[in-house]
């Protein structure tokens, strides 16, 4: 059963969702970090770049303006800005005419211009040095269905796999939308009841309606929405018949979740609990524990293998090996085990860290192709049943090399926890001993070069620097001082960096 374990401290509400008490995601909102994403605003267009086809926009005290691709911008939004038209009649006579621009011959500078305004929604937060990703493909999340309020097109949950089932959805979710909106069908919307289904989706269609009307009277740069706090998001994505309870150890917040899930869910609120004891909620669920591991290059398999995940700037890379696991029958069903086993977890790791873009996945080689197909569409279902983001997978080559791709959505785990090492600064290792004192060495004798000759040079190094050179490299120090006609003294500091010295 599935539990959701609500941390709110007074700097920051972290939030774990586990299955089986095995931690499958995490999210963090500092009090003091502002979240763009799914936010409304009313920007400003600063400048058109035709060439790169993106639109730079100002959405208020943001420290760089965001930006907006054509392929962001909705269809109907840019023929009506190109065709000078927004009359629906006449839009539709100019497509039977065949004299609406297509996709490609779509020019942005023909479509937005410098100094005015636009509705925009922040569909990824600003990551490094670029600004929040900008969409006019607007979306509305809902507890059953996600309201696409300009996009005419209604999907659906793979996950729900009843044909009966999902054409009653597509029908019953048709009808309750307005002219020109969409919808994507969730998967808590599988049996709902009609009268709970339109409830939702009229409740967003009036959101987007309160939108617009303060599109048209607020200010340039101006927010004009926000997604709900982070602890009612994911109760609202997350509640469903498999949770077990939601468990919050504040007061406050555990009254507002209440509140929340007796309008939207009231079948639920036995689930609300407050958590009271003495030892923190994540301790006593063992979360601190798995999210420390879920930092860590290397996971361990039960049967006895591991799996090894590398980021580059390119791609991530994940490597699998049997370790210690041997089997109890013959190598092939042994390896086929170690890989089936990794790639259920690979599926949990990506979703845990948040892992998207390019991955490939060094599976160990199976020579049976009857196995290679196997894992392949175990992978596959591992995917569609427990990760929400997309994601493309290739069959597994002859290599055992699966290549996949999987939607970013936001920043990493490591990404939210962690900073560049100020040490190796990025590289995962820092230079041996023995380098560093080479390298010392050549500093040293440099630096004793302009010295006057017969004075004592006092070397302050790192203890290993000074066991070091002391103990293999002394006849070394005895050469610089007869070069140099000085005595060099050694003294050791534990404050002093491995590659650093200081010379008095």
């Amino acid at each position: 059963m599935k539990k959701i374990l609500i941390n709110a401290a007074p700097w920051q509400v972290r939030i774990a969702v586990t299955q089986d008490d095995l931690l499958q995601n995490v999210y963090f909102e500092a009090h003091a970090t502002q979240t763009l994403e799914r936010s409304f605003f009313k920007g400003k267009i600063m400048k058109v770049l035709p060439g790169i086809q993106t639109a730079f926009v100002d959405i208020g005290p943001q420290d760089r303006s965001g930006f907006l691709h054509i392929s962001e911008i909705d269809r109907e939004l840019a023929i009506q800005k190109m065709t000078g038209t927004d009359d629906l009649d006449e839009m539709e006579e100019l497509a039977e005419r065949k004299e609406q621009p297509t996709r490609q011959s779509l020019d942005i500078s023909k479509i937005l211009h410098e100094g005015e305004s636009i509705l925009v929604q922040v569909s990824k937060e600003p990551i490094g040095e670029k600004g929040a990703k900008l969409t006019t493909c607007f979306t509305l999340p809902g507890r059953f269905i996600v309201l696409m309020p300009n996009v005419p097109r209604v999907g659906i949950s793979k996950k729900i796999e009843d044909r009966d089932e999902r054409q009653r959805l597509r029908d019953l979710v048709s009808r309750s939308l307005g002219e020109g909106m969409g919808a994507i069908i969730r998967t808590t919307c599988e049996g709902k009841s009609e009268k709970e289904i339109v409830q939702d989706v009229q409740y967003l269609m009036q959101e987007w309606e309160t939108i617009q009307q303060a599109f048209k009277e607020a200010k340039p740069q101006a927010k004009l929405h926000e997604d709900l706090p982070i602890g009612l998001q994911i109760v609202r994505d997350h509640l469903d018949n498999d949770v077990e309870m939601v468990v919050c150890d504040n007061k406050e917040m555990h009254g507002q979740i209440y509140k929340f899930v007796k309008q939207i869910a009231p079948e639920f609120v036995s689930k609300i609990r407050l958590y009271e004891d003495k030892m923190p909620l994540f301790e006593k669920f063992e979360i601190e524990k798995q999210i420390h591991e879920a930092l860590d290059r290397k996971v361990s398999l039960k049967s006895g293998g591991s799996i090894v995940i590398e980021r580059t700037e390119a791609m991530t890379v994940v490597d699998v090996n049997t370790g210690r696991f041997i089997g109890s029958t013959n190598l092939e069903e042994t390896i086929l085990k170690t890989n089936l086993e990794a790639a259920e977890e690979i599926v949990r790791q990506l979703r845990l860290r948040n892992i998207g873009g390019l991955i490939v996945i060094d599976f160990i080689d199976m020579s049976v192709n009857a196995h290679r197909q196997k894992l392949f569409k175990m992978f596959e279902k591992f995917l569609r049943e427990r990760d929400k983001l997309q994601s493309v997978v290739l069959r597994v080559s002859e290599f055992g090399l699966v290549q996949m791709t999987r939607k970013r959505s936001g920043k990493t785990l490591s990404d939210q926890l962690m900073v560049t090492c100020l040490g190796c600064h990025g590289l995962g290792a820092v230079n041996s001993v023995q380098t560093e004192s080479y390298n010392i060495l050549r500093k040293l004798q440099k630096s004793i070069q302009t010295k006057q000759s017969g004075k004592q040079i006092t070397v302050t190094v790192h203890p290993s620097i000074l066991y070091y050179i002391t103990s293999t490299e002394y006849d070394a120090i005895l050469q610089l001082e007869k070069q140099c006609s000085c005595k060099i003294v050694l003294v050791s500091q534990d404050q002093c960096d491995l590659g650093t010295f200081v010379i008095n």
